[in-house]
């Protein structure tokens, strides 16, 4: 018998169904797990879930009946996979779920962003429409997406889906070659032409050792049409106080991020200081999470157990 447990089922929306295998097994859930309790609630486990909850080297060492760690989401960081090798557990993620939510959350802050909603939106709250005495006026500058250059960091499903959206929005996308690379072939556009010609960038990249920090200071100084920075992927892979920098320098136009380098954030988050700015949209990381999104995800999610348990493998990353 499998013994399942979810260490961090909170992560995902109470009303989102979570099907039951039709192997024989007892399914244990947590809504919220820290990392001193990891242990114990895998002892005995052969198939853990985990969505955020680290797997460390250490952890694992003391789980020997681990088989499988099914993560509920793309991205993988959370789980030390080298150590998964070297243990023999395999380790399954979550593809293809996000391709409508996130790229609709990124143009809700390009558009937000782009149109000054916030901005406005604090105006007639506080009763500016009634003092203008007239049926509109112009405390803000009002953009159109139409005709702006759009530069994406990641061409996978995410940042193709992206481009698809941006040219009805008659946009021109450019997919930014590989920092520090060259020669990647006609998809892609060099990266330093695409830090200078932007109007708005957005990322989509996974978080790896080659990305973790690609926008800082020397990206944004070479940003020359000031663009906004749109962030729906890993907060860590901009440095947050360069960028908080490059906003009052006036090197960028705005900022909008779903995702920050500690989640979730602490006081003394950079960009926790400037987030009741007009022109700073910070989302509590929920880019991915329409109700269908996250029930798209339950459902793929068991279906890599099940399939994991009848040997016929799907979505493994180690």
């Amino acid at each position: 018998m499998e013994k399942i447990v979810f260490l961090d089922r909170a992560t995902l929306a109470p009303q989102i169904r979570l099907s039951r295998p039709a192997f024989e097994h007892e399914f244990v859930e947590f809504e919220q797990t820290a990392p001193d309790q990891v242990v114990a609630r895998l002892a005995g486990a052969t198939i853990a879930i985990t969505n955020k909850v680290p797997l460390t080297a250490e952890v694992l060492a003391q789980l020997p009946s681990l088989k499988l760690i099914a993560v509920a989401a793309t991205g993988t960081d959370c789980v030390d996979k080298a150590a998964c090798e070297r243990q023999g557990v395999r380790v399954s993620n979550i593809r293809g779920y996000a391709v409508n939510t996130v790229p609709e959350h990124t143009f809700a802050l390009m558009l937000a962003l782009r149109r000054n909603l916030i901005a406005y939106r604090d105006d007639v709250l506080n009763g500016e429409w009634q003092k203008s005495g007239q049926f509109c006026f112009f405390n803000h500058a009002i953009h159109d997406l139409g005709g702006m250059t759009l530069g994406i960091i990641g061409e996978g499903v995410l940042g193709q889906r992206v481009a698809e959206i941006a040219k009805v929005f008659g946009m021109r996308p450019l997919f930014a070659a590989h920092k520090g690379r060259e020669g990647l072939g006609p998809l892609y556009t060099p990266w330093d032409e695409v830090l200078a010609t932007s109007d708005i960038i957005t990322i989509h990249s996974p978080l790896t050792a080659q990305t973790r920090g690609m926008l800082a200071m020397p990206e944004f100084r070479a940003m020359q049409r000031k663009p906004l920075i749109i962030n729906t992927a890993r907060g860590g892979l901009v440095d947050e106080e360069a960028l908080v920098r490059a906003l009052d320098e006036g090197l960028i136009s705005g900022i909008g991020f779903d995702v920050l380098s500690g989640e979730p954030p602490a006081a003394d988050n950079p960009l926790m200081r400037i987030a009741a700015r007009p022109n700073v949209i910070v989302t509590p990381h929920v880019a991915w999470a329409s109700d269908e999104a996250q029930q798209s995800l339950a459902d793929q999610l068991m279906n890599n157990i099940e399939r994991f348990v009848r040997d016929d493998s799907a979505n493994l990353v180690v």
